[in-house]
């Protein structure tokens, strides 16, 4: 894509003329990118659907695979995928191991303190899910917050928590791992459980007995994704951010949303 490399060409040299000519600067990553010719991304593969590795073919899928690649392949370059984990992602762009972090991370003021964000790309948020065969009874929220229903969720979660807020008037059953909160309701222990919308899309796929209640435009306890990057490099996080915006103009994000989380 012409638009993107000229952009990319442009914030190199905008960079390179800001720093003083007698002032060491470290390269911006996206100088770095264009010389190597290669786009180094973190990546867990263990968050389905947004980042999953095949350990037979040491290849990745999934949102932010395919939105990585999309990228490199705007800038012209190779992407590599790094791997990581979500306890090491912050380390590892500290230490200058990717260039970015692609894999499902939410925009959080913990993180960054330390890491620096692109503009968010992707909503998440909370919804629930029940069996098919109960979803005509359960068309929205307000019906699971009745005394007699049972609401499953991981003990000691975000969700846990979530569920004793919004449904105050249920009965909220909160099960220890290996035990999961859809695993009760698939063995009709519980009449619901809820989930990141992200999760919810894999388990649909996996379970086609389970339905989400409601649509993602009622999602709740919303947060945004947006990718990782290392902080203090201005030039870079400026050309991800309008890469960002021509590709969300142009529905490649809706597009990814439809084929992965199942958005209709």
């Amino acid at each position: 894509m012409k638009l993107i490399k000229t952009l990319a060409a442009a914030l190199v040299a905008a960079g390179l003329l800001a720093a003083p000519v007698a002032q060491a600067q470290t390269k911006s990553h996206l100088q770095s990118i264009l010389e190597r010719g290669t786009l180094r991304v973190g990546t867990t593969g263990d968050f389905n659907p947004m980042s999953v590795k095949d350990t037979a073919t040491n290849t990745y899928k999934g949102f932010d695979i395919e939105a990585a690649e999309q990228l490199a392949k705007d800038m012209g370059v190779k992407v590599e995928f790094v791997s990581t984990e979500f306890a090491t992602m912050v380390p590892g762009l500290v230490a200058d191991r990717y260039d970015l972090f692609a894999g499902g991370s939410s925009l959080g003021i913990a993180r960054a303190k330390t890491i620096a964000f692109t503009d968010p790309y992707l909503e998440a948020g909370t919804v629930p899910l029940v069996l098919k065969s109960n979803a005509g009874k359960v068309k929205s929220w307000a019906d699971l917050n009745k005394k007699g229903v049972t609401i499953a969720v991981l003990l000691g979660t975000v969700f846990e928590e979530q569920a004793k807020a919004h449904f105050p008037l249920a009965t909220v059953k909160a099960v220890e791992k290996p035990a999961n909160g859809y695993a009760e309701v698939l063995a009709g222990r519980a009449l619901a459980t809820i989930t990141s919308n992200i999760e919810a899309a894999s388990l649909t796929q996996t379970y086609p007995n389970l339905q989400l209640v409601g649509n993602t435009t009622e999602m709740r306890n919303k947060r945004p994704f947006a990718y990782p990057v290392q902080q203090g490099d201005f030039v870079w996080v400026t050309f991800l951010n309008n890469w960002i915006a021509l590709k969300k103009s142009e529905g490649f994000f809706e597009g990814l949303e439809k084929k992965w989380l199942g958005r209709k």
